[in-house]
């Protein structure tokens, strides 16, 4: 332990496939309700982050939960509303954040974000908690925001605030190098496409304004995630080139420093996780990494039998985080 026992979870019949439980929520799913509120926090670097506030739906709380979106995510896609839904409805509030240029403009600076950012996640912990109100807190991360949470969790432990109690993350890359070259199949080339999308426009806007620093035309040729970050997100960020941005981002190499009790919930169907990013021996040998591994979810899939919108991912973050609560 804690390597948990694979979950009952049984999601209806076409589900069960993984690149079905990954398509279908983006695409058909019910845009769960809620009122969040908007707020801008300016960065040391000038930069800024924009986050929605959610309000606990139940009266006043001292409990925060804080959730991060994946790759070309943002703060209002279903997958983090859904979450924001139910621990509203449990007396949490949420705040779910957009990284650097995801939110509704873009950011000032060349540089984006990348998928081993923990600063960023930190400035926003640091100003929610700067407001008084919140005695425990929660984070909650999907994909890349996962594996941010779990970098950030063990790479500097002592500056973890002690209000942050518990983590739940779902569908973590937590090995960057596999997980690229997973998605650099044929068999996944939609995915790469979807994600290309939305970074090829970030790149073109960048290099209008930025012309000295941002070139567009490298753009053209680019037949990889790995291709992308070599040329654009390795360089903006301070890497020598795409290899050593994976290395140096993955999260696995600090599961093993984790001082929190967090879960990290990996479908065995994902089709973006190679076998790196199921990290068995670093789970039994860290008491606080709690590995689950459904037989079935997809990437940020995890639907669920039922009418109500709630989903599977929503579910268990509530149990294992309302369960290590103070």
């Amino acid at each position: 332990m804690p390597i948990l026992p694979t979950p009952d979870y049984q999601p209806p019949f076409p589900f069960r496939f993984g690149n079905i439980a990954t398509l279908y929520p983006p695409l058909f799913r019910l845009t769960p309700l809620t009122a969040p509120m908007r707020e801008r926090i300016e960065l040391p670097d000038t930069d800024f982050l924009d986050f929605d506030w959610h309000r606990s739906r139940i009266g006043e709380t001292r409990k925060l939960v804080i959730v991060s979106h994946g790759l070309e995510g943002h703060a209002r896609k279903k997958y983090v509303l859904g979450m924001a839904h139910i621990f509203t409805g449990l007396g949490f509030d949420a705040a779910c954040w957009c990284q650097r240029g995801c939110g509704n403009e873009p950011n000032r600076l060349p540089r984006s974000y990348h998928s081993g950012e923990t600063d960023d996640l930190h400035a926003v912990i640091t100003h929610c908690l700067s407001t008084g109100r919140y005695d425990e807190v929660s984070l909650i991360g999907f994909s890349m925001g996962g594996n941010q949470i779990l970098k950030y969790l063990g790479e500097s432990p002592d500056r973890i605030p002690p209000q942050i109690i518990s983590a739940a993350t779902f569908s973590v890359p937590c090995d960057l190098d596999a997980t690229e070259r997973m998605i650099a199949l044929p068999s996944r080339h939609i995915y790469f496409e979807y994600f290309m999308r939305g970074l090829r426009r970030t790149i073109r806007e960048k290099g209008e304004r930025f012309p000295n620093e941002i070139d567009s035309a490298q753009l053209h040729g680019i037949k990889t995630l790995r291709d992308f970050d070599d040329r654009f997100t390795a360089p903006s960020n301070g890497f020598k080139d795409a290899a050593e941005y994976y290395t140096r981002s993955s999260s696995l190499q600090f599961l093993k420093d984790i001082r929190i009790p967090t879960l990290l919930a990996n479908a065995q169907d994902d089709p973006f996780l190679g076998p790196e990013c199921y990290p068995l021996r670093e789970a039994e040998a860290n008491s606080n990494l709690f590995l689950e591994m459904p037989e079935h979810g997809g990437h940020v899939g995890f639907v669920l039998n039922g009418g109500n919108n709630v989903y599977w991912s929503e579910k268990r973050a509530a149990q294992f985080l309302t369960q290590n609560e103070n």
